[in-house]
């Protein structure tokens, strides 16, 4: 555990560490982190220069807390609403009310919250209990007699019986699962009256031999009527399992620090693919795959086949009824509500547009966070022959709570045909 000494960064931030504060494991799981793009270390003459990148969330290392806060796009009051919009879970409670600057915890008691309010709701319906295979020996046969090892360990004789029962019990994956990441959650957080109400509810909850073991079995679960209410849980639980590297829907791969960190331009994809499905779903919108007939491919250069795929391609009707157009839709976490688009994603956005929309009104759409209102601005790229299309830039407001976005994202959007 670290000795108490605590750093806060923001994002896109740097600070000097004493050569003494990093461990040699400290720099190997920092090295991990940076070959992810989620920081960099560099090692100067004073001891380690580390800069942050877009990752946000803690990191417990050997003598240090690392906390990088979210302080480009969503405020940290903010960024568990947005979290739980992506992730189409439940926030734990007083989410909205709560500061990320109020404790050391940053997001990670929030979330280690929103696990806690998941489990005991979970114990409160009662565990889900499933039948478990178990050999035992004993003097009387209950379940099926194990003829193979009756024979071969007691050599026939009857005063002790192996036999094979199953047995409903609560000790099942789905509940294994949810114990791991209890008491990992234990770790990240210090406040005391989470740190009880972990430690008590995480008694409920059966436990996987390793981590390793509970990330293997959440990857593979599949949510039936059976066990459908897990599934809010198991979102939470997945976060902090992945401990200093979320996957999934967020990152990459985990590494073996302690922590809870949070790819923030992964999550603003996630959350743009909500909202814009949402907003056009009414009007008869939906999101559809931009790969194989649907994608943008380029074949014959060096190497092997490369393709172009936005964030989201919307199909939206058309004037005719019967008709669909599609409209690409892509994500950037980036300033463009202080600086111009770049001219490599004008580029980018051209192309799909030529690939997606129609020659007589090719259009696209680049959506950016943009803290304190809504705003929208159209590019209108053109050339010696014409108009080469025009580019719907729109700016969320990261202050408000994401389902209010929705209205004006509908309104917004631009409409092919219309």
């Amino acid at each position: 555990m670290p000795d108490g000494t605590e750093i806060r960064l923001g994002e896109y931030a740097s600070t000097l560490l004493r050569r003494e504060q990093l461990t040699p494991r400290d720099v190997d799981r920092l090295r991990a982190l940076q070959a992810r793009g989620c920081l960099s270390l560099d090692q100067v003459p004073a001891g380690w220069r580390l800069k942050t990148d877009s990752t946000v969330g803690i990191l417990v290392l050997d003598h240090i807390r690392l906390i990088i806060e979210p302080k480009f796009a969503i405020p940290g009051e903010q960024l568990m609403s947005w979290l739980a919009y992506a992730l189409g879970a439940p926030a734990p409670l007083r989410a909205t009310a709560r500061r990320w600057a109020t404790g050391p915890e940053g997001y990670a008691d929030l979330v280690a919250q929103a696990l806690l309010q998941q489990c005991e709701q979970l114990v409160r319906e009662g565990l889900r209990r499933d039948y478990v295979p178990h050999q035992s020996v004993g003097p009387v046969l209950r379940g099926r007699l194990d003829i193979a090892a009756q024979a071969s360990r007691r050599y026939g004789q009857l005063d002790q019986l192996h036999v094979r029962t199953f047995d409903r019990e609560t000790n099942i994956w789905d509940n294994r699962i949810l114990g791991t990441a209890l008491r990992a959650a234990l770790t990240l957080t210090t406040g005391p009256d989470v740190a009880r109400d972990l430690h008590s509810i995480a008694g409920a909850f059966p436990q996987a031999p390793t981590t390793d073991a509970a990330l293997r079995a959440l990857d593979r679960t599949q949510y039936t009527r059976l066990n459908a209410r897990y599934r809010a849980a198991h979102t939470w639980a997945r976060l902090l399992l992945r401990g200093g590297g979320v996957t999934d829907l967020l990152t990459d791969h985990d590494t073996s620090a302690d922590g809870l960190l949070l790819a923030m331009p992964a999550l603003w994809e996630a959350v743009v693919r909500r909202l814009t499905t949402e907003a056009t779903a009414p009007h008869g919108g939906h999101a559809v795959h931009s790969s194989g007939s649907s994608g943008i491919t380029v074949r014959g250069d060096l190497g092997s086949t490369s393709t172009f795929r936005p964030d989201v391609l919307l199909s939206l009707p058309g004037r005719d009824p019967t008709s669909r157009t599609f409209l690409p839709v892509d994500a950037k976490y980036k300033r463009y509500d202080h600086h111009s688009v770049a001219a490599a994603d004008v580029h980018q956005l051209l192309t799909y547009s030529a690939g997606y929309t129609p020659s007589g009104d090719p259009l696209a759409v680049i959506v950016h966070p943009r803290p304190g209102e809504h705003a929208h601005r159209i590019l209108q790229i053109g050339g010696p022959r014409g108009s080469l299309g025009n580019i719907h830039v729109l700016g969320i407001d990261t202050h408000a709570l994401p389902q209010q976005a929705t209205a004006w994202i509908r309104s917004a959007l631009p409409w092919p045909g219309r």
